[in-house]
């Protein structure tokens, strides 16, 4: 396989990838709510996700549930079988109409080995991951719930992936799952919702949520404080 030249910014394509992961992979349909899998599964595969948006949730032995993302088109999930998970840590569940390829453990760990310029482009794909997951931590401990709120709302938006705007927002992210996102309550996020409406920083209706740029002002402006 031709290796990129030193200079040359490396690209994930979908379509070279799925044509290099030959047997173990199954392309499905999932409906809206449906269960892609559950916390405790068994870990044998990963998902790569072609259509829609998924949330990710982990329930405690007393029940209570906390999501701690939102992936969709583009988003790999399921990799900790690579690293020796036996166990799902959390459930994925649709939250649009998705179209989600299921790629076998030892099917990715082949291509890995056998395809060099492909595991860095995975690598970098799985890195970029575990910097949001830290930035995810650091808006947990020192920003308000405000800020977090206006932060989540662009990421779901995919702002600042290289076009000129946000994207729509499904409305079928409820207010109670952006209450679980960000550690607060839903009276809150309702709050700062209208808020946000009232300022002309977001409109929405039965159907969408629109970001506008002007939230990132939220973001950039507001004074980090430590959450008592």
């Amino acid at each position: 396989m031709t290796r990129p030249k030193p200079n040359e910014k490396l690209s994930f394509d979908p379509k070279v990838f799925l044509t290099k992961v030959v047997g173990g992979r199954t392309i499905s349909n999932y409906r809206v709510n449906q269960i892609v899998y559950e916390q405790g599964n068994p870990a044998d595969s990963v998902f790569y996700i072609q259509k829609g948006k998924v949330k990710v949730a982990v329930t405690s032995e007393q029940g209570k549930e906390a999501v701690i993302g939102v992936l969709s088109t583009g988003d790999f999930f399921g990799e900790g079988c690579l690293a020796s998970q036996t166990l799902r840590m959390a459930t994925v569940v649709a939250m649009t109409e998705c179209v989600i390829v299921r790629m076998a453990k030892e099917s990715i760990i082949r291509v890995i080995h056998e395809e060099p310029s492909f595991a860095e482009l995975f690598i970098s794909h799985l890195l970029a991951r575990n910097i949001r997951v830290e930035e995810d931590l650091v808006d947990q401990l020192f920003n308000s719930s405000e800020k977090r709120l206006a932060r989540t709302l662009l990421l779901l938006a995919n702002f600042g992936k290289e076009k000129s705007g946000p994207d729509p927002i499904l409305a079928k992210i409820s207010q109670e799952t952006l209450a679980g996102m960000i550690g607060t309550t839903r009276s809150r996020v309702s709050h700062f919702m209208n808020k946000f409406r009232q300022l002309g920083l977001i409109d929405y209706n039965d159907h969408i949520i629109e970001v506008h740029r002007s939230l990132l002002n939220v973001v950039l402006h507001e004074k980090p404080e430590i959450r008592s």
